[in-house]
């Protein structure tokens, strides 16, 4: 089996994180920001099992298990949020919560 090229991974996930950033920037609704920004830690986390696969070091699947739970317990908190904030307003738009109050 061949193996893909250093360049070739790399680009692949500087484009998912411009997708993600994109769909960040460009969307009001909480659950689709929050998957861009699953997709910039996916981004991330190819990133180093590529430069890790690249060196021949364990070191990039290392901080890809560190980016993975860091996912999973940022999804948990910033799920429980969303939630509140949708029992509140009744609606996912970030430009909603402007109207909360301390």
């Amino acid at each position: 089996m061949t193996e893909m090229p250093f360049e070739h991974g790399l680009v692949l996930a500087c484009i998912l994180f411009a997708l993600g950033l994109i769909g960040l920037l460009v969307r009001r609704n909480l659950l689709f920001m929050l998957m861009s920004v699953e997709i910039m830690l996916n981004a991330a986390a190819l990133a180093f099992i590529v430069g890790g696969a690249r060196w021949a070091q364990a070191d990039g699947q290392i901080m890809f298990i560190f980016i993975l739970t860091l996912t999973a317990a940022e999804v948990s908190v910033a799920l429980g949020l969303i939630l509140q904030l949708y029992s509140h307003l009744q609606t996912l738009d970030a430009d909603a919560a402007d109207t909360l109050s301390g």
